[in-house]
């Protein structure tokens, strides 16, 4: 009784797909144009952040003059977020993703401000200072996870979150006791552009008014004087 092998007919695994040369042209092309686009971008978000890092420290100097110079920072960054995020995406975003990034970019462009301003300027303002920087660290951490993170409140209220909370309040407690010392040593913040008072002006010139004596004034030759250029008592030669 004879058997005849029965051959099976095996079909070869599908390979994965590999993207081909032109797929990996374009792409890179791709990326090479959208990348001045990008930097416009990046230098928004500094821009952005530089415009509001000044306006919170010197807010209460000239409150409507500083008030529009942070709006102008908010805008730019917004504007930077943008591109970055939406525009240059890769994926197309949902309404929902948008409006938190605009939201959280906002918060974030506010605390990078306060941080970077609140350290560049702690030996003009100190007691205000000490407030902004702490601030900074807790709004920008918080609105960076919010902005970037899949489960951002895992992260916030986390073992990083934690850490942060603790250096924010040493860097509050270390600022409060060195911010004193700062104000007394005679760091004060001027930018002062008023121009001198009117009235000590005034009183200063009065002063040297009153100081100054005029010279008296030279007697005029008087009209019968047949000779007015010659001095009294001069002998000329001639006998009157």
């Amino acid at each position: 009784m004879s058997s005849s092998p029965s051959l099976a007919t095996t079909t070869p695994p599908p390979t994965p797909s590999q993207p081909t040369r032109s797929r990996r042209r374009s792409h890179s092309r791709r990326e090479g144009s959208s990348l001045p686009w990008r930097y416009v971008g990046y230098v928004g978000y500094y821009v952005g952040a530089g415009l509001i890092s000044g306006a919170v420290v010197h807010h209460p100097m000239a409150p409507t003059r500083y008030s529009m110079i942070a709006a102008s920072g908010v805008l730019v960054f917004l504007l930077a977020t943008v591109l970055n995020d939406i525009v240059l995406a890769t994926e197309r975003q949902p309404l929902s993703r948008i409006a938190r990034v605009l939201g959280t970019s906002t918060m974030l462009s506010f605390g990078l401000g306060m941080l970077s301003g609140g350290m560049q300027h702690f030996a003009d303002l100190p007691e205000r200072c000490a407030v902004l920087i702490p601030l900074g660290i807790v709004l920008s951490f918080v609105a960076f996870f919010l902005k970037e993170a899949k489960r951002p409140w895992k992260r916030i209220f986390g073992l990083m979150g934690l850490a942060i909370l603790v250096v924010t309040a040493l860097t509050f407690l270390g600022l409060r006791h060195i911010a004193p010392t700062m104000a007394e040593s005679g760091g004060g913040h001027s930018h002062s552009d008023a121009e001198p008072k009117k009235g000590s002006d005034e009183g200063e010139e009065g002063d040297h008014g009153s100081d100054t004596t005029h010279p008296p004034s030279q007697p005029t030759p008087s009209p019968k004087d047949p000779h007015p250029g010659k001095e009294p008592g001069h002998d000329d030669g001639h006998q009157h």
